[in-house]
């Protein structure tokens, strides 16, 4: 069982190694989710991060034309009004 040192350390279990693909000098990140907290390498997290922001410009660029609709509508229905 693994040990947290004095400066905090502690050594990954050659098993996880292994099973993460990691290697002395990788970089890893500490996820945090419901559950608790993952490690996985740093490479691994950021192509997951750029595939779900992959979409993220389409997404903003719909969010702009539904409140340019709204604001349209809005207005029309205000000049109705007057």
């Amino acid at each position: 069982m693994p040990v947290v040192t004095k400066k905090y350390q502690v050594t990954i279990p050659k098993e996880v190694r292994e099973a993460l693909g990691i290697k002395a000098g990788d970089k890893v990140v500490f996820v945090r989710t419901k559950e608790g907290y993952v490690i996985k390498p740093l490479d691994d997290f950021l192509r997951e991060m750029a595939e779900i922001m992959k979409d993220v410009d389409e997404t903003v660029e719909e969010v702009r034309k539904g409140l340019a609709r709204g604001i349209a509508r809005s207005l029309r229905e205000l000049g109705e009004k007057e």
